[in-house]
């Protein structure tokens, strides 16, 4: 029977054409449809070997190979080296290949089909791309992709490889232990191909970054004889080269998963569950964020991580709806000024079993939700319940940055709010810092009913300042309504600020001039140098 419109299942070789075939990481049965009809028909079947001439990509594809109609031309390339680093190893491999690409251009040049065997994926971490680099630009050349070693591993321990929002990072062991510390640092989850002789440099750098626990080695995924097993009970000295470890998702179990592809069946699962937790009284934990000034690319992986987790967010309503709403993920949303209030919640949540994330704009520890919840956990009630504090980027430094180094010397940040201290202290404190001549950062210098306090702050600095003194006012930095002024003491407006304002006081030492069409503003590093008096001359 034929159904219209049925696509062409043809893939067969095409005289002269070069096709790197992606064999899958072992088992014959995960070479696609595509690829084995090309290793029947191909005329010219090309694999790579080790130094004993054995090769574990014509090993897989025998099979296809020996039952083919009409038998191949097989080109066996063996590689002159593949342990150690002798001195001439790159003039070794770079010979190596130069010979490989000329046998296969020869093939090609006559008419021939080539077909390029290849582990895995041909364009993950293969010798096929070396080839393809320079023949696909005589030759028309196809890549078959294959199943990569990273998804059969993730198969093999049945855990998802990321999951949600989490990034996942796939590194080769063999590189520098910085970079890999680095690039752990930067992501969620991890999958290190080329393992084994780099076990402990590997466990080290997972062990370091706090992810040993989700973290597997799996042995010739697929293959016969292929195993898994704890990263951290790795033996240095047994795992093969066919080995990767693999730092599976952090979300995958957790209520955080349910935001994606969620059903009511699962969700009411886990909601039976939360009831069986607090009836179990099982303590939780209370972790406070920071998320950052406002943009989402602001916000630390470590912080998104911890938000993925949580059962409960609570905050402040503006900063909780900056958080992506997940499914199974209760939402405590309050006024701005009952962080008292707020805290004892999230103590209490956590108390029945919640994992609690406060959240907070910036930095949790500056001006904001970290020390209302110690001081509240302050007490013996509430004394057993663990908090930990997770930092964030703060306002002070994201307004900074836009401008340049207006706080690179001394610096101070103070908070012009008179609601929980009174305007005799704030005072105290500015004038502390102006005399003690520091650039300091303005944190709530103003809102709808709390107007005075700004104009107060320019009165007395101008008791203090030079007139030409740089100040950096910014609103709504990392959004959409961003505006960054830099003005003089002098021509400061007050009223143009508001509670998305930031302002930055410089100090004597603090420059603003022009450049590349813009404004660069810096407080010099040895104190007494720069200045508005100095080599740079603030032109507004």
């Amino acid at each position: 029977m034929t159904v219209a419109n049925e696509p062409s299942m043809d893939y067969t070789a095409e005289p002269g054409h070069l096709y790197g075939v992606g064999l899958g990481p072992g088992d014959e049965g995960l070479i696609t449809l595509r690829g084995a009809e090309l290793i029947r028909t191909a005329d010219v079947i090309a694999y790579h070997s080790g130094t004993h001439g054995r090769s574990t990509a014509r090993a897989i594809a025998a099979r296809l190979i020996e039952s083919r109609p009409q038998p191949a031309i097989e080109e066996q390339l063996r590689y002159p080296v593949t342990v150690g680093n002798p001195a001439n190893y790159a003039n070794q491999l770079a010979r190596f290949y130069a010979e490989a690409t000329a046998r296969l251009s020869e093939h090609l040049s006559e008419g021939r089909s080539v077909a390029v065997l290849s582990l895995g994926d041909p364009m993950l971490y293969s010798s096929y791309q070396h080839l393809h680099h320079v023949l696909a630009s005589h030759f028309p050349a196809t890549i078959v992709p294959g199943v990569a070693s990273i998804n059969a591993a993730a198969a093999e321990i049945a855990r998802p490889l990321a999951e949600a929002t989490e990034i996942l990072s796939v590194l080769p062991a063999t590189a520098d232990s910085e970079r890999i510390k680095a690039a752990l640092h930067a992501t969620d989850c991890a999958v290190f191909m080329k393992l084994g002789r780099h076990v402990e440099a590997v466990r080290s750098a997972v062990e370091e970054a706090g992810m040993l626990d989700r973290a597997w080695v799996v042995e010739r995924a697929t293959m016969e004889g292929s195993s898994s097993y704890p990263l951290a009970d790795a033996n240095p000295d047994s795992v093969p080269y066919f080995a990767v470890a693999v730092v599976s998702s952090a979300v995958y179990g957790s209520k955080a998963s349910l935001s994606y592809g969620a059903d009511a069946a699962v969700t009411t699962c886990f909601e039976s569950s939360e009831k069986q937790e607090a009836t179990d009284n099982r303590v939780g934990e209370v972790v406070v964020v920071g998320l950052g000034p406002g943009a989402e690319r602001w916000t630390t992986p470590e912080v998104s991580e911890e938000l993925a987790k949580a059962t409960d967010i609570v905050g402040y309503s503006t900063y909780v709806n900056r958080v992506p709403e997940r499914v199974g993920q209760r939402r405590h949303l309050s006024d701005n000024r009952v962080e008292a209030e707020r805290a004892t919640m999230a103590l209490d949540l956590a108390r029945k079993g919640g994992r609690v994330a406060v959240v907070s704009s910036g930095d949790p520890g500056v001006f904001a939700m970290a020390a209302a919840v110690l001081e509240v956990a302050d007490d013996a009630l509430w004394r057993d319940i663990p908090v930990r504090i997770v930092p964030g980027m703060t306002a002070a430094q994201a307004v900074a940055s836009r401008v340049g180094a207006p706080l690179g010397h001394d610096f101070a940040m103070l908070s012009l709010s008179d609601r929980l201290k009174p305007w005799d202290v704030v005072e105290k404190r500015l004038r502390a810092v102006a005399g003690a001549d520091m650039a300091f950062a303005v944190y709530n210098p103003a809102s709808r009913s709390r107007r005075w306090q700004i104009r107060e702050l320019r009165a007395l600095m101008l008791e203090y300042r030079d007139p030409k003194t740089p100040v950096i006012v910014a609103r709504a930095v990392g959004s959409d309504q961003e505006s960054v002024t830099v003005t003089t003491l002098a021509e400061f407006d007050p009223d143009i600020v508001d509670m998305r304002t930031m302002v930055i006081m410089g100090s004597t030492s603090t420059v603003a001039y022009k450049a590349a069409g813009t404004t660069r503003v810096y407080t010099a590093r040895h104190y007494g140098e720069g200045g508005t008096s100095g080599t740079g001359e603030l032109l507004a």
